[in-house]
């Protein structure tokens, strides 16, 4: 009898995102930040596909995905560090500034994602 009850050593356990994939989840935040709608592709972004789409890439096509999405969120997170950084001063930030920041987020995001999308 004792032997019929699962173990939980041996259940699959889902498992997590890889972290390239995950990246996007950030850029697409940082995204959010700096569009003047607050909003961005964020609602067609889906983590089960990207996930998907990484299982079934070729070696190649994963170091690709993760060397441009790596690029992509230092740039994000520059540009976003100055723009805190300008806020905090009592700046006022640029609207164009704004909008060049999250158009390049956004055209970086679409770029990535066509690498593995499904």
């Amino acid at each position: 009898m004792l032997n019929n009850l699962s173990h939980p050593a041996t259940e699959s356990a889902p498992q997590p995102a890889p972290e390239p994939v995950l990246r996007l989840a950030s850029l697409r935040n940082a995204l959010r930040a700096v569009d003047e709608f607050g909003g961005g592709p964020a609602s067609d972004f889906d983590v089960d596909d990207l996930c998907n789409g990484w299982a079934s890439a070729s070696e190649a096509e994963r170091r690709c995905f993760d060397r441009r999405s790596a690029a992509l969120l230092a740039v994000a997170s520059a540009g976003l560090e100055v723009v805190a950084s300008h806020r905090e001063i009592g700046g006022d930030v640029s609207p164009a500034a704004l909008k060049h920041l999250a158009s390049e987020i956004r055209a970086g995001l679409e770029d990535i994602e066509r690498l593995i999308g499904d």
